[in-house]
């Protein structure tokens, strides 16, 4: 999934190598106003259980329901061949209700699956929690905290690293390119006995701040920032007693490094239920049940599009990658001709996203929370450039056509 887009980094790097970096963004970060979409009023949570409703009850299509799942559990492929939608869990909320939920390949409501990186979303939530509880500010350079970082990088701030503009020097490829990828080093060889310091060792490419690149050693640094604001027993505790207990999240595991660094970039298990509560603490502004988890004006910032993404080249391949703050967006840049990654959904969508078809996606305006946890290792073709993709958009997973029937579900 990232193996192209870390390879146009790569070449965008080398042509840019000349230059040293310099001393990077320091524009103030202010946490402020609303969230881009109109909070509806909440009287009912699913911090025990979600409340259920049918379908055609809030206004869903049944037909278009019936054509969403067709689609997502179609089986074009067996799992010898891996090939076509792998969905293993997918659950529908609407209006704040559970309304449809179905589970395949060995999957039930109760089982906890691998997120990859929808992980990141949930780092930003904790960052933001430890930002209301007055543990750092969102622009306190990360050095601060993270020793590690050394006296190269001191200009990095937290808020480059939620929005993945850190500007160190990392290589996101997978499966393609394993041997020169930083993460796959991280994950699985050498990095692993201590994934943020592992990370902390690369070299800066670029002036922080000013370059975007996707990176999943930016999301372990964060939280190794964090646990030096803490004693190891309360970072221990932190996500649960900080996010997963409030929201009920009672099937989370977080998995940790050979140090005792939470993985945040990857390894974050839940079920599709209590994944879908991330989606409804955003839509209401960060307050669960009447209690605010997360510091006002959170959610704005981290709806808002990285300001490195407009410093950064972005060829046609990686248009669908409109980085908020460990999220994803949906709003394009006309200034550059670039369309938003997802014209069937409204603008206000955001999302959630993870390695092989893992997602959870927010549609504000129809008051709306898809998750979607699938095993895809293979796709249809998307709107804008790819290779080796499969042309019938029926018959492998895209985001593309599955927003646009996610958005055809309710009638308006």
């Amino acid at each position: 999934m990232r193996t192209r887009r870390a390879a146009l980094f790569a070449a965008l790097f080398a042509l840019a190598g000349c230059s040293s970096p310099g001393a990077g963004d320091s524009t103030p970060i202010e946490l402020k106003g609303p969230p881009p979409f109109a909070v509806t009023p909440r009287t009912e949570w699913p911090t025990r259980a979600w409340p259920t409703a049918e379908p055609a009850s809030v206004g869903i299509d049944p037909a278009a329901l019936k054509k969403l799942d067709d689609y997502l559990f179609a089986r074009n492929g067996d799992d010898v061949d891996r090939k076509g939608q792998r969905t293993n869990a997918f659950v529908l909320v609407k209006d704040g209700k559970l309304v449809f939920e179905h589970y395949a390949r060995g999957t039930t409501a109760e089982t906890s699956l691998l997120t990859w990186s929808v992980s990141k979303s949930f780092v930003n939530t904790l960052i933001g929690i430890a930002v209301g509880e007055g543990r750092f500010k969102v622009d306190d350079p990360a050095g601060k905290y993270y020793a590690a970082l050394g006296p190269d990088k001191q200009n990095v701030r937290l808020t480059d690293l939620l929005r993945m503009s850190s500007g160190i020097d990392w290589n996101e490829t997978y499966e393609a390119s394993p041997v020169f990828s930083s993460v796959m080093a991280m994950l699985y060889t050498r990095g692993t006995d201590d994934m943020p310091r592992f990370v902390a060792g690369h070299g800066l490419a670029f002036a922080p701040g000013t370059h975007w690149s996707y990176s999943s050693g930016d999301t372990n640094l964060l939280l190794a920032s964090l646990r030096a604001t803490m004693s190891d027993a309360e970072y221990a505790s932190y996500p649960w007693k900080a996010l997963f207990e409030p929201l009920g999240m009672t099937s989370a595991r977080f998995e940790r490094d050979g140090a005792g660094n939470f993985v945040g970039s990857s390894y974050l298990y839940a079920t599709a239920r209590d994944l879908a509560k991330w989606g409804l603490l955003y839509l209401s502004d960060g307050v669960w049940d009447g209690k605010r988890l997360l510091p006002e004006g959170w959610v704005a910032y981290t709806l808002t599009m990285a300001p490195a993404y407009y410093t950064t080249d972005v060829p046609p391949p990686l248009w669908e990658d409109n980085p908020g703050a460990q999220v994803y967006l949906n709003v394009g840049d006309p200034k550059r001709n670039i369309p938003r990654p997802w014209p069937a959904a409204p603008p206000d969508t955001f999302a959630a996203l993870g390695h092989w078809g893992k997602s959870i996606f927010v549609i504000p305006s129809l008051d709306l929370i898809a998750v979607r946890l699938g095993d895809d290792r293979e796709y249809g073709c998307s709107a804008h450039v790819q290779k080796n993709c499969v042309p019938d958009r029926e018959k492998a997973f895209t985001k593309g056509y599955y927003l646009e029937l996610l958005s055809g579900l309710v009638k308006r």
